[in-house]
């Protein structure tokens, strides 16, 4: 498609040069016709060397030129209506807040640093733990006495005749329980951890605004460039339409023999880059909408489309030092940097407080009972010993105090203070880097905010003379006044002031959003119910 092009401009550069020598009749410039035509022959060789660059396509017929292609199928049904949902911006973003999975996961690290926060805070209350346990046991056994031995006296009520044989079974039942109590009277490592956790509860909450910040401009310039697409392939489908009526006109005037086959030649070309930029812009319209359902979290077969029409967002209200100051008044990037750094240098105060000695009480207490039973008792010994049952009943308790002092840790916990520590040093740079970025993303949205407003003036005043010019145009070329040529020129200059008007109104909406994201209020609670805000006030 870059031929085309180069090939006008080196036999336009050639005809420059060589015209005001045969015109003037200058003799020392005057070319002969030998030099004329090694000059065309060269120009000829360079132009097939050019061609020669892209392969050839042998499948394509002989009268291809004549041939008007059909537009892609798949790019038709990517941009038809059928099954498409048309979304304002504001409803986008109300979509967007609550479908979203980047916010969603920033609501959930919210949840998940409280929930280490009230876990920390658990380190100021006693312990209390209760136990209790049941169990049954049983064991059988069985003795003799051997022939010739007497166990005991034969008085006793343990006597044992010689050679007697017996067999008992014992079962123990067992039931306890207990409440023990653990108790940090001195712990200097517990108030730099809930401080710590504390920190990093105020860094997720800074994050989720942030992400709220950065979701909107997402969404915003989705939105923006799914507009953008759609005016474009209006002006594409019109310049088409006119080529095929021009073209038509000059096919009709060819075949009449009023037009040499150069016209033609010239419009077929001229209708086939119309049709190329139409096809790159239905293209370009179904990945815009992709883009948006994505951020929105969409449903595969949901297509959004903008409901809304473009309409141009006011100027900045603020000037640059203005907008400077309440960019980083409250700006939830750096107080997020901030609350890294503060729950930085808490863990490492937590780290030097396990050098300090520890304290801690202890208390405990319970019951239980057992329960032993005898029986199955058999053979001709110690019948009289056995006891059926026998209950045991028992409780305890106990009080202590326990002391803790690390004493020697071959210096790993001071090397874990002196990590920490560089890192919340880390962090403070991090912070005077990110004011610096933040400063940069503002400046450069300004001044493209301002340059937009400027070339939007600019391009409505060249789209009102190209469209001025393209009706006198058209007059003169239905009145045979003007030909095709110049009809075309006209056409080209109105589509590209057309081009330019859009994309400077789109730019001045997508740049107002930057600034937007840079002081859009928003809020740090994930409870609360998000109101999008597409315009800021002084």
């Amino acid at each position: 498609m870059q031929l085309m092009p180069l090939r006008k401009w080196v036999a336009m550069g050639l005809l420059l040069v060589l015209t005001p020598a045969i015109a003037h009749g200058s003799p020392a410039v005057e070319p002969s016709i030998p030099l004329l035509e090694r000059s065309w022959e060269e120009l000829n060789r360079s132009l097939n060397a050019l061609d020669r660059l892209l392969p050839a396509d042998p499948s394509l017929p002989a009268n291809e030129i004549n041939i008007v292609p059909a537009i892609p199928a798949t790019l038709l049904d990517a941009n038809r209506n059928n099954g498409t949902t048309a979304l304002s911006l504001k409803e986008a973003l109300i979509i967007g807040f609550n479908q979203n999975p980047n916010l969603q996961t920033q609501r959930l690290a919210v949840a998940a640093t409280l929930d280490n926060l009230q876990v920390q805070l658990g380190s100021y209350w006693p312990r209390i733990l209760a136990a209790a346990g049941a169990g049954y046991s049983q064991f059988n056994q069985g003795f003799d006495v051997p022939a010739g031995t007497t166990l005991f006296p034969t008085n006793s009520v343990f006597y044992v005749p010689t050679g007697a044989q017996a067999t008992l079974s014992e079962g123990q039942r067992n039931l306890e329980a207990g409440l023990e109590l653990n108790y940090a009277l001195i712990d200097f490592a517990r108030t730099p951890a809930v401080q710590a956790a504390r920190a990093r509860l105020q860094q997720a909450r800074q994050n989720y605004a942030n992400s709220q910040r950065e979701l909107q401009l997402r969404i915003s310039e989705a939105y923006y460039e799914l507009q953008r697409s759609d005016q474009l392939v209006r002006i594409r489908d019109a310049d088409l339409r006119n080529d095929l009526v021009v073209l038509k006109d000059v096919l009709a005037l060819k075949q009449a023999g009023l037009v040499p086959r150069l016209d033609l030649l010239r419009r077929q070309s001229i209708e086939a880059t119309a049709q190329e930029l139409l096809v790159q812009a239905l293209a370009d319209r179904a990945v815009a909408r992709r883009k948006l359902a994505v951020v929105l979290n969409l449903a595969p077969e949901l297509t959004p489309v903008a409901a809304d029409p473009i309409q141009l967002q006011p100027r900045w209200p603020f000037n640059l030092e203005t907008s400077l100051l309440e960019a980083y008044r409250d700006n939830p990037e750096l107080e997020a940097l901030l609350a890294t750094r503060e729950a930085l240098l808490r863990d490492r105060d937590q780290s030097a407080a396990q050098l300090l000695p520890k304290l801690s009480f202890n208390a405990s207490g319970g019951a239980g009972s057992q329960q032993t039973s005898q029986f199955n008792v058999s053979g001709n010994c110690c019948g009289t010993t056995v006891i059926p049952s026998l209950n045991n009943n028992y409780n305890n308790w106990s009080l202590g105090l326990s002391f803790r002092w690390l004493l020697f840790d071959a210096g790993s916990t001071a090397a874990q203070v002196r990590l920490l520590g560089r890192q919340a040093e880390i962090q403070g740079q991090l912070l005077v880097a990110q004011r610096n970025d933040i400063r940069l993303r503002l400046e450069t949205a300004f001044f493209n905010h301002e340059a937009s407003l400027a070339k939007l003036v600019s391009a409505r005043r060249a789209v009102a003379a190209s469209l001025e010019g393209f009706r006198d145009a058209k007059l003169r070329y239905q009145t045979g006044l003007a030909n095709e040529v110049t009809l075309s020129l006209t056409q080209d200059q109105l589509v590209r002031d057309l081009v330019r008007r859009l994309d400077a109104t789109i730019d001045v909406n997508i740049s107002y959003a930057k600034l937007l994201r840079e002081l859009l209020p928003v809020s740090r609670d994930p409870a609360e119910v998000i109101t999008p805000q597409l315009s800021i006030k002084p």
